[in-house]
C-alpha cells in the first residue's frame, strides 16, 4: 500500500463575505494550495477531487462538488461531494488518502466549502440542528448549542469542570486566532469577558460558541510514487481513523465525551505507530468550548477529569507541552461547516512545514487533526508527520 503525502494546502479567509460565492471562495483556497507546493504543480496533474459541503446557504444551490472544480478549470476530473455534517471535509481528506493508497490516483484534491451567512438565523439553526438527531432532538426544540450545553453540564457534573475552565479555552483560542490573518474573530478576549458574556445555552456563554462562517479550504494529497516531483520535505499522512456512533445524544452511554472520536483517534494512532505522547500540536473540533475539553481526553492527552486543569495550566498554549488549536480553532478562526476538516489539515501542513508565522510551534514533527460531525455521530482523525523523500 502506497504512502500518502500532503504537498500543498490553502484556504480562503473565514468570515462573512456577501460579495463572494462558494465557487469564488473555493477558487481562492485552491489557488492558495497550488501556490504552496514547493516545486509547483500543474492543475493537469490532478486525477480526482473530493469536496465536502453541507450546503447551508442559498448561494450553494446546485451540484456543489463539480460546480467548484469546473469553476477552477478541472474539466473532466471526477469529483465527489462528501456530506458528513461538520466532518464533511475531514472525510474528504480521508477519501483522498484512500484513493492514493489504493493506487486509483496519484494526485487528489481534497477540500471543502460553505457559505453560511446568507441564510437567516432560523435557517442556520435548522441546518446545524439537522447535523445531529432530527426527530427527537431538533424537532422537539433542542438547538445545536442546547445539545452541547447538555454535554457541558454533564462534564461539569461528572468531572468538576467549571465555567472558568471553559472560558480558558476561549481565551487561548482567541489569542491564537489574533495571530491568524484568515480568522473570522481575530481578536483576543479576557477571561472575565468569556465568563460574563451573555448566556447562549446555560452553561455556555457567547464566547464558548463558534461563529457561523463562510470559507473554503483545499489540500493536495499525493502518492509516494510522485511525491518527489513536488516536495523534498512533504507532510506524510501517517495514520487515519474514522468512526460513527449513535446520532442522538440521548442514545449514548455518556454525554461527557465523544466515543466515535476516541475510536477514530485510537485507529489513527495504531496506523501511524504513534501515540498522544508523540504529538507536538493538535487541531481539534472546538465548535463549543466543552468540545475542546472532551477532545483532550478523546485523543489521549489526559483523562476527562484532568481536561479543565490542563487548559487552565497553559499546557495547550502554543508554547505549552502540546499546542492545541494554534489556528484559533473553530472558536476564533471560524466554522464554515464543509471546510472545517480540510482547514485543520491546512494548519497542520503549515505547522509541519514551518509556515505558521507568529503561531509557529517550535520544531514540530508530529501533529493531529480531530474533526467531529454533529454532536459526535461521526468523527475522523488524521496523524501527520514531517517527512523527507529522496530524489
Amino acid at each position: 500500500m502506497t504512502e500518502a503525502y500532503v504537498v500543498g494546502a490553502g484556504q480562503s479567509d473565514y468570515g462573512r463575505f456577501p460579495d463572494e460565492s462558494y465557487r469564488s471562495l473555493f477558487r481562492t483556497a485552491y489557488e492558495d494550495a497550488l501556490e504552496s507546493v514547493p516545486d509547483g504543480m500543474a492543475p493537469g496533474r490532478i486525477d480526482e477531487a473530493v469536496v465536502g459541503t453541507l450546503g447551508v446557504g442559498g448561494r450553494q444551490l446546485g451540484l456543489a462538488g463539480p460546480a467548484v472544480t469546473e469553476h477552477v478549470g478541472l474539466h473532466g476530473v471526477p469529483t465527489t461531494r462528501v456530506e458528513n455534517a461538520c466532518a464533511a471535509s475531514g472525510y474528504a481528506v480521508r477519501q483522498a488518502v484512500q484513493a492514493v493508497r489504493s493506487g486509483m490516483a496519484d494526485v487528489v484534491l481534497a477540500g471543502g466549502v460553505e457559505v453560511m451567512t446568507d441564510a437567516s438565523g432560523d435557517a442556520v439553526r435548522y441546518w446545524l440542528g439537522v447535523s445531529g438527531e432530527t426527530e427527537w432532538e431538533r424537532l422537539s426544540g433542542t438547538t445545536f448549542a442546547g445539545v452541547y450545553a447538555q454535554m457541558a453540564s454533564a462534564h461539569m457534573r461528572e468531572y468538576g469542570t467549571t465555567r472558568e475552565q471553559l472560558s480558558h479555552v476561549a481565551v487561548k483560542n482567541h489569542a491564537n486566532g489574533a495571530k491568524n490573518t484568515h480568522a473570522q474573530l481575530g481578536f483576543e478576549c479576557s477571561l472575565s469577558e468569556a465568563m460574563e458574556a451573555p448566556v447562549v445555552a446555560d452553561p455556555l456563554t457567547l464566547y464558548h460558541c463558534c461563529p457561523t462562517t463562510d470559507g473554503a479550504a483545499a489540500v493536495l494529497v499525493v502518492s509516494e510514487d510522485v511525491v518527489a516531483e513536488f516536495a523534498d520535505e512533504p507532510v506524510r499522512i501517517a495514520g487515519v481513523g474514522a468512526a460513527s456512533d449513535r446520532v442522538g445524544l440521548f442514545q449514548r452511554d455518556t454525554y461527557a465525551g465523544v466515543p466515535a472520536a476516541r475510536k477514530a483517534a485510537a485507529e489513527a494512532y495504531k496506523a501511524a505507530e504513534r501515540g498522544p505522547e508523540d504529538l507536538d500540536f493538535a487541531e481539534v473540533h472546538d465548535c463549543f468550548a466543552v468540545a475542546e475539553l472532551m477532545a483532550y481526553a478523546d485523543i489521549g492527552l489526559c483523562t476527562p477529569e484532568e481536561a479543565g486543569d490542563l487548559v487552565a495550566s497553559g499546557a495547550t498554549r502554543i508554547d505549552g507541552d502540546v499546542a492545541v488549536n494554534t489556528s484559533g480553532g473553530l472558536k476564533s478562526k471560524g466554522h464554515p461547516i464543509g471546510a472545517t476538516g480540510a482547514g485543520q489539515i491546512v494548519e497542520a501542513f503549515e505547522q509541519l512545514t514551518e509556515r505558521a508565522g507568529e503561531r509557529q510551534v517550535t520544531d514540530p514533527s508530529v501533529g493531529l487533526t480531530h474533526n467531529v460531525g454533529g454532536s459526535g455521530g461521526a468523527a475522523v482523525v488524521h496523524v501527520l508527520e514531517r517527512a523527507e523523500v529522496g530524489p
